[in-house]
């Protein structure tokens, strides 16, 4: 069995990566998006997600994080992954003004049932300043390199306002 993208520190800084199933653009409307951040916010608060950097991206989701309780980073991220997919389903099927309502729910039926996100999260314990800064600029240049923005702190959906003005979406730890 591989070493490769598991968590091996329970105490470890990591940046995680996951996407939804077959790669769908579901992240284009906000309501889908502000789903995401709510839950962010809830496992801040509530299970102790220490957030550092994050971005949202039309069918993918970068974050560097941490556990700070005794919930584990897995479990947190199972949770997250978990809920996150039911009120996204149920918020497609509620959207009256979803054009792609049929076609998107079409695209997570699965043998085994509904699947929206992938199993993986791609964990990478982040262990030097070079490797935190090399992630971090990853995250927050993301929407530049897909065309979104041309300055990372004008992407709304991403931590890269809070580094560059000291506010954004959702509160972060700030890496130095």
């Amino acid at each position: 069995m591989s070493r490769k993208y598991k968590f091996h520190n329970p105490e470890g800084v990591y940046f995680v990566s996951f996407a939804v199933q077959g790669w769908v653009d579901v992240f284009t409307r906000n309501q889908y998006k502000d789903i995401l951040l709510e839950s962010l916010v809830y496992c801040q608060h509530s299970k102790g997600l220490e957030i550092f950097a994050w971005c949202i991206m039309t069918n993918h989701v970068h974050m560097i994080v941490r556990a700070t309780k005794t919930d584990q980073l897995p479990e947190i991220l199972r949770d997250f992954k978990k809920f996150t997919s039911k009120s996204i389903f149920k918020a497609i099927e509620s959207n009256e003004r979803e054009s792609r309502k049929e076609w998107l729910l079409k695209q997570f039926i699965t043998e085994s049932g509904h699947r929206f996100w992938r199993a993986d999260n791609r964990p990478v314990e982040l262990w030097s300043n070079k490797v935190i800064k090399e992630k971090l600029n990853y995250i927050h240049f993301n929407p530049v390199e897909e065309g979104l923005v041309f300055n990372p702190e004008d992407y709304v959906y991403s931590s890269a306002a809070n580094y560059a003005c000291g506010k954004g979406l959702i509160e972060v730890t700030l890496l130095s």
